[in-house]
């Protein structure tokens, strides 16, 4: 693995702890019309994310040893699905500075729990 993507990865690895944290305070607020499917299927994503973040995480120390991750302060967004979307296509866009099969497959599981996640926002109201 090159330095440019071990520099990388705290910094990936932030802006997961911290989506992760955006949909926890989304699952706090949610409220209307159809708030207790949503609550309940953030609720959900949030432990299957947490799992996959964990395993990816531990996983990257396990090849690269210890990483420096500073997590940002997080926002509730005011898009939930836009913002669900944005991250789902950025952690795509990250998935270069992963190699192997095995973590390419804890990105998948990642990317599953964010598609579960819409599917659910978007068909249980």
């Amino acid at each position: 693995m090159n330095r440019t993507a071990k520099e990388l990865k705290p910094r990936i690895f932030a802006e997961i702890f911290s989506f992760h944290d955006s949909l926890k305070m989304i699952h706090w607020h949610v409220t209307g019309k159809g708030s207790y499917a949503a609550h309940l299927s953030l609720d959900q994503a949030i432990g299957t994310l947490l799992e996959a973040t964990d395993q990816l995480v531990e996983t990257s120390y396990a090849i690269l040893g210890d990483l420096d991750i500073i997590i940002p302060e997080t926002k509730k967004p005011v898009d939930v699905l836009g913002h669900i979307e944005v991250f789902y296509r950025h952690i795509d866009h990250q998935r270069q500075f992963f190699s192997g099969a095995f973590v390419q497959s804890i990105l998948d599981d990642y990317q599953e729990g964010i598609q579960q996640l819409l599917f659910r926002l978007k068909r249980f109201q």
